[in-house]
């Protein structure tokens, strides 16, 4: 296959730009490097099967030849990103899946969206299926991001339904490892940054408010299985085991051997109180499971930090 990866600098989209040239396929990554870094894919450099293009995909996407996927990864997607880059949030969900999905039908080629389990915002229903619809502030802060993914979810339905067009939505739970960013933002990477530097480990609230962290070998393994035998109805790709924030920060203190304290902040605004999915749909379409346990993942995850931070 020749596939196009949107946000291919990025955390996901360059391992998934990994798994498919480890396939034997042909990879054209795209990305503006907002949030993307030229360094996730500096390996791939000279690699006969992999080009890359830099470029807003909020604008028209030309891609010369044919293309089998298209795999729509582009946007901010931590929450000191989006709550710093609203708009470009905004843009890339509608605008950008617009232009994406639009290259796709005029490949002719299958189309895959990166969404999100932010689409079903701070859930009053856990853990969540994906007929769940979701309790989500449009006006709220994380709105930006939120909505963005829903609209996306939406366009790229009525992609499916009205032109015909092949297409696949995965809701990927909250996802960490190798190639994150110092300064993502996200509660693993700050944690295993705070802590390999010795600083206070920032807990916001009481840290009883869960999530469920799925290694990125795991969640990329869902995606291919999505892409290539999945349907188009959302599938929710996540590790289901839950852990709460205080308990994340004690494994991450032992694991890394640091000093640091735990010190608490106010909960942000709209900040989810649960956050777990339900896998039924990936175990029983794509014969999918999380493998990687949450401490061997974040012991690779350190190695990585460890490296960066030297």
């Amino acid at each position: 296959m020749r596939v196009l990866i949107t946000g291919a600098a990025g955390f996901l989209g360059s391992h998934l730009a990994d798994r498919f040239l480890a396939g034997g396929h042909d990879v054209v990554g795209m990305d503006n490097f907002i949030t993307g870094s030229p360094d996730n894919i500096a390996h791939l450099t000279g690699n006969p099967h992999f080009s890359f293009f830099e470029h807003n995909v909020t604008n028209f996407i030309y891609v010369a030849g044919p293309l089998d996927g298209v795999l729509h990864f582009a946007s901010p997607a931590s929450p000191r990103d989006y709550l710093e880059l609203p708009i470009q949030t905004l843009k890339v969900g509608s605008l950008g899946t617009h232009k994406a999905l639009g290259l796709a039908k005029a490949k002719k080629a299958r189309f895959l969206l990166a969404s999100t389990s932010e689409v079903y915002g701070d859930p009053l229903v856990h853990p969540q299926p994906e007929a769940y619809w979701g309790n989500v502030n449009p006006v709220g802060p994380r709105g930006v991001y939120d909505e963005a993914k829903r609209f996306a979810e939406a366009i790229t339905m009525a992609y499916h339904r009205y032109h015909g067009l092949d297409t696949r939505i995965v809701r990927i739970f909250n996802t960490y490892g190798p190639r994150m960013r110092v300064l993502d933002g996200r509660v693993v990477s700050n944690f295993i940054v705070q802590a390999l530097k010795g600083e206070p480990i920032t807990v916001y609230g009481e840290g009883a408010q869960t999530r469920s962290f799925c290694y990125v070998d795991d969640l990329v393994d869902g995606i291919v299985r999505l892409f290539e035998r999945g349907t188009n109805e959302p599938t929710n790709i996540g590790n289901p085991r839950e852990f709460t924030v205080l308990e994340l920060a004690k494994i991450v203190i032992r694991l890394t051997g640091s000093k640091s304290r735990i010190v608490r902040e106010p909960l942000p605004e709209d900040d989810p109180k649960v956050r777990q999915p339900d896998i039924g749909r990936a175990r029983a379409q794509l014969g999918w499971d999380a493998k990687v346990p949450l401490e061997e993942g974040l012991a690779r995850t350190i190695d990585y930090f460890r490296r960066k931070l030297a």
